[in-house]
């Protein structure tokens, strides 16, 4: 492995360079030494440099924190920084961050690729929610790139079964993937297989969202993401919210908790969603505040500083920094070049593919989860009225994942899969089942027509719930999953739920807020009497609210400036006036700055003060 330097201008020594290790879409590795003040940006163009990669602006690198916490590697500050605690060597993940809104302007095929790639890993660990048609249809996708053309002499009766495609493939999904791979896709190269993989994953509702997972105002779980659309909600098998990015005003947040403010119908709509922690929240913002410029600006001069509160001196700051999704477009169309070699993984490089001899392959990728599915589980059953059930989905339950939750997305595993032949039966699809087949197509159909924007959409009759330790604050699914980033105590669910069940507890929770009610208006009592006249007078201003928290702000930065000279100018008097011969005050009074403010500003400045003292007295006394 090519290992790669980054050298700043001035000389450092050896023992300051630090190890990096970044892990590509593919699960190969790439190192390099970078020194203490090497930024961000030099890591990705290593990576584009290695792929020969123009296309860059829709990739990123993402790395864990100690504290198990996800965050996208800043391009415009120094790594050291950014990656804290970490240990050496630092571990990190080259990954999509904004996904492209119509990959059929990409470019060049190498970018088309990488995407397809990331694809490949959404649908296998569930944040790309796939119904049953459109999950067999990408699946098949896959096989064609991978396998090539269906051949009855070199492919088994169940060779669909080497590919862990989704968290639980079932019987009757193969066949369907099967009978698309043998009919529908024969004579499609790699390329054209990954292409229409990707022009039908876009259409899903869940393509390029990464889950966050949250807690609404009821206590209820939530997944929030960000798409080239807008800001989305998920929750069980609907999406129950999508503001589109011209309809969002703000975001921001305060703690643990994140706040959507737009508008919708024409009414202002205020959002509010509970995280499991500061540091989730934060990057909740960040990735909504990056995605927000990336989508809606038309050029990358109309970015503007976004601070996370209102309150002056409060808050978080941050500016995405990068070029927005119509510059990128317009730079791709201008690429005049040959188009670089694409080098896909082979069989036994891929992360969904075992072995088509069923042999036991030793292979650098992330533990999967055989599929086991019930012999009885998903088969297809005849209804009454001769109908097929819309939307029949994959299943999409958790992965099991090793003792670290982080761990498949920051370690290369090397163990060993086979497949036995007596997990699965050998497919045989049945010509009852086929005839029913594209009525449920048909239906597929007419249910993508029924979105509405903004409002409530079923998209499954499964609910969403990606892989708990690929989420950006990853936990182990063993230990309760997504449940436990949320402390039981703060729930407001259980809350609610013992509020209804027991009358003590409800007794005891409202002689609760009795005395909070009363901390509060002692509080504010005490409050006023410090604030005196002045917060009264400005409170009754106007009957605004934001006009009163401008008012506010403003009194506070007057404070602040009148601190600072009440610190400054005695410091000063003392510099200028006294005699005192401290050491580093007689080293200040021979600078050559100091002399030159000393004669020529300070001390005309007293001499006219004085004099208007003087002036001033001989007055007073001669009235």
């Amino acid at each position: 492995m090519k290992m790669l330097r980054f050298r700043s201008p001035s000389i450092r020594s050896l023992d300051q360079e630090i190890l990096c290790t970044i892990r590509l879409l593919d699960d190969s590795e790439l190192s390099c030494s970078i020194q203490k003040d090497t930024k961000g940006q030099f890591l990705l163009d290593h990576v584009c440099n290695h792929y020969n990669l123009l296309e860059k602006d829709y990739f990123g690198i993402r790395y864990v924190d100690p504290e198990k916490q996800r965050h996208w590697l800043e391009p415009n500050k120094p790594v050291v920084r950014q990656m804290k605690s970490a240990h050496q060597p630092y571990m990190m993940c080259f990954r999509v961050k904004f996904y492209p809104h119509e990959p059929m302007k990409i470019k060049e095929e190498l970018t088309r690729y990488l995407l397809y790639l990331q694809l490949k890993r959404d649908i296998y660990h569930g944040r790309l929610l796939c119904p049953f048609v459109e999950a067999a249809y990408l699946g098949a996708c896959i096989v064609q790139a991978e396998l090539g053309d269906y051949d009855a002499e070199e492919h088994p009766c169940d060779y669909i079964r080497d590919f862990k495609l989704f968290p639980k493939q079932s019987l009757k999904l193969e066949r369907k993937i099967m009978e698309i791979h043998k009919n529908e896709l024969r004579g499609q190269s790699a390329a054209l297989a990954e292409l229409n993989m990707l022009q039908r994953a876009h259409s899903l509702e869940t393509y390029g969202v990464d889950p966050h997972p949250c807690k609404d105002f009821t206590g209820a779980t939530a997944f929030l993401g960000f798409t080239a659309t807008g800001f989305v909600v998920f929750q069980g098998n609907k999406r129950i919210h999508l503001l589109k990015w011209m309809d969002v005003s703000k975001l921001k947040f305060e703690g643990k908790t994140f706040y959507v403010i737009g508008i919708q119908k024409e009414k202002k709509l205020v959002l509010t969603f509970h995280t499991s922690t500061p540091a989730a929240c934060k990057h909740l913002w960040k990735c909504g505040v990056e995605n927000q410029a990336f989508y809606k600006c038309a050029k990358s001069s109309q970015i503007k500083t976004v601070s996370s509160s209102n309150i002056f001196f409060k808050g978080s700051r941050f500016r995405y920094s990068g070029r927005v999704a119509k510059e990128v477009i317009e730079a791709s169309s201008k690429i005049q070049r040959d188009a670089p070699e694409v080098r896909r993984a082979q069989f036994g490089q891929s992360r969904s593919f075992n072995s088509l001899s069923h042999k036991n392959l030793i292979m650098n990728m992330e533990p999967l989860v055989p599929a086991l599915p019930s012999t009885n589980e998903y088969e297809e059953t005849a209804a009454d009225s001769g109908a097929v059930a819309v939307k029949d989905s994959v299943p999409l339950s958790s992965l099991e994942h090793p003792a670290e939750p982080a761990a498949a997305e920051h370690r290369s595993v090397k163990g060993d899969t086979s497949a036995s032949s007596n997990d699965l039966q050998p497919p045989c699809v049945s010509t009852e089942n086929s005839n029913l087949r594209p009525q449920a197509l048909k239906d597929e159909d007419g249910f993508e027509e029924e979105e509405e924007a903004g409002g409530a959409l079923t998209i499954s009759e499964t609910a969403y719930s990606p892989c708990a330790s690929m989420l950006p604050s990853p936990v182990d699914d063993s230990q309760g999953g997504v449940d436990l980033l949320f402390s039981p105590v703060q729930s407001p669910a259980r809350l609610l739920r013992e509020l209804h069940a027991d009358p003590d507890i409800q007794a005891q929770l409202e002689a609760e807020r009795a005395r909070d009610r009363a901390y509060e208006r002692t509080r504010l009592a005490a409050r006023s009497q410090m604030s005196g006249v002045l917060t009264n007078s400005l409170r009754l201003l106007s009957s605004n609210e934001r006009v009163n928290a401008c008012m506010l702000s403003v009194v506070r930065f007057v404070s602040v400036v009148v601190g600072v000279l009440l610190v400054t100018v005695p410091a000063l008097l003392l510099l200028l006036e006294s005699d005192i011969n401290w050491s580093f005050l007689h080293e200040i009074r021979q600078t050559p700055e100091f002399e030159q403010f000393h004669y020529e500003y300070y001390c005309p400045l007293r001499r006219w003060i004085l004099c208007r003292i003087s002036m001033a007295m001989e007055n007073l006394w001669s009235d």
